[in-house]
């Protein structure tokens, strides 16, 4: 399997899960919270999951006779262990996540209730990322600060070896508890940065298999023979952030004017997306229940005489927010990664914005700087994506909160009112509605300018199967091979 990245640890609580090391997480480890073909969250690894009355507790039931790969149980101890040891201690890169669990309670040993500090609905969401990995906490102590480069988990495959950026391999646990599962006898997963070679690589035969974010790299696979491609229209999607937090991005008339100059098909087109990805609106894609068609036609779309009337009231008002004199035109810097397409995009946007006056220097940045130049709001615009499969009280919370997450620096009392909502509720049409507000809100004032939803792809040599065919163990079909990863206890080699 050729990955887009390698990830630095594969210990819950210390690795840096993107969606590399999540396919791989997924070999080695089983979530305790999955989700469903339609989206609903249900258990996987645990048996059931329910709630108080106010939703301010969780109470998780494990299934009986799971073992971790070194033979030792999954129990609840188990569980509190890695809780209270790892996931969240003071290094730990989950111990945020986890803030509003005040304690993880024993119940009996295969039980276990998460106390939260207030109620909150979407709280299963997050075992289903690493906070939901169970890994054996007696590894963990015996390996001790190598512990990352020796994960132990209770997944269809056992880890063999690792060398870092080179190929991580795991073979078949013949102990795992779903009876039949899996069917092969072993993976390699083999870091491979570069788009060319790792297509390269699928189309000779040197892998069976890829994962790519990139469209221009979804359209060369579809072309290539003896290759199934699994695709996935999830709510990721490319933006340009645009810092609220400073002048003259305070003002909201800036921020509509640089949406409604730009022609999202031709910055599609650039990403190699034509016919592959729609227009991107919000942050819930056209496939997902959260959609909204009142904030799709909400969203600025390309009038070019509309952004100019809006950017020229901005520079000729004397109480403007940059404190520049009447007329002055704007001048700001926009970042980007060394990507040839990115490159390529952040041109067009340049072309785009200059046409209205507007000054736009470019800077290319390397994506670690350019990743904490978000989180730090130490940039003026920059590319980014934005949303995932998660809660949208998780996805839009952590965006629009303060916090080192809310990249743009944008608050909203309507915002606000409706987190509180999805946090509070269960009922489906009561989020839906608040995630339309939220939406709505956001297509007025323009945080983020939208390109296209990002169009994820596992493209495999024809003789990989089952590749989204993974189900719960109740058979419940499961959301396929979302974003690029894939439940590797499911897949198989044809004869």
């Amino acid at each position: 399997m050729g990955l887009e990245a390698e990830t630095n640890s594969w210990l819950p609580g210390e690795g840096s899960f993107g969606n590399p090391g999540t396919t791989v997480a997924y070999a080695i480890y089983d979530p305790l919270i999955k989700r469903s073909e339609d989206g609903e969250l249900q258990p996987y690894l645990a048996e059931s999951m329910e709630p108080n009355e106010d939703l301010s507790q969780w109470t998780l039931t494990l299934r009986p006779d799971v073992l971790f790969h070194d033979g030792t149980p999954l129990n609840a101890q188990a569980l509190k262990t890695i809780f209270d040891t790892y996931l969240t201690a003071p290094t730990s890169n989950v111990a945020t996540t986890l803030a509003e669990v005040t304690s993880l309670e024993v119940v009996d040993d295969l039980t276990v209730r998460y106390v939260l500090e207030a109620p909150n609905a979407a709280f299963p969401d997050v075992l289903t990322l690493a906070p939901g990995w169970p890994f054996s906490p007696t590894a963990a102590a015996r390996f001790g600060p190598d512990a990352g480069a020796n994960p132990v988990g209770t997944g269809p495959f056992r880890f063999v070896s690792w060398q870092r950026d080179s190929a991580l391999e795991v073979e078949r646990n013949e102990d795992y508890w779903q009876e039949g599962l899996p069917y092969l006898d072993g993976i390699t997963f083999r870091p491979i940065p570069d788009e060319d070679t790792r297509l390269a690589s699928l189309q000779s035969g040197d892998i069976h298999a890829l994962q790519t974010l990139r469209q221009s790299t979804v359209a060369r696979a579809r072309e290539f023979d003896g290759v199934d491609n699994y695709e996935f229209l999830g709510n990721n999607s490319g933006v340009s952030l645009i810092n609220t937090s400073r002048p003259p991005f305070d003002d909201v008339r800036v921020r509509q004017a640089l949406a409604y100059s730009i022609d999202q098909p031709a910055l599609i087109d650039v990403l190699g997306g034509t016919g592959l990805t729609p227009e991107a609106t919000q942050y819930f894609s056209p496939d997902s229940p959260y959609y909204s068609e009142k904030a799709a036609e909400a969203y600025p779309t390309y009038d070019v005489e509309r952004a100019q009337e809006l950017y020229d009231d901005y520079i000729n008002d004397p109480e403007r927010s940059d404190g520049q004199p009447v007329g002055t035109d704007l001048s700001f810097t926009y970042n980007c990664p060394p990507d040839p397409s990115l490159n390529e995009l952040s041109q067009l946007y340049q072309s785009f914005w200059s046409a209205l006056g507007m000054d736009v220097q470019l800077n290319t940045v390397e994506q670690a700087a350019h990743i904490q130049n978000a989180l730090a709001k130490d940039y003026d615009a920059q590319c980014y994506r934005v949303g995932s499969q998660r809660d949208p009280y998780v996805v839009l919370g952590d965006a629009f909160t303060p916090g080192p997450l809310n990249v743009t620096g944008y608050t909203s009392p309507v915002i606000d009112e409706n987190l509180e909502i999805l946090r509070t509720t269960t009922g489906v049409e009561a989020r839906r509605a608040a995630v339309e507000e939220i939406s709505l809100d956001l297509a007025e004032n323009v945080p983020n300018v939208f390109t296209g939803y990002t169009l994820t792809d596992v493209a495999v040599r024809d003789e990989v199967k089952n590749v989204d065919g993974w189900t719960f163990p109740d058979g419940t079909m499961g959301n396929g091979a979302a974003d690029a990863t894939t439940m590797w206890g499911f897949v198989w080699l044809a004869d």
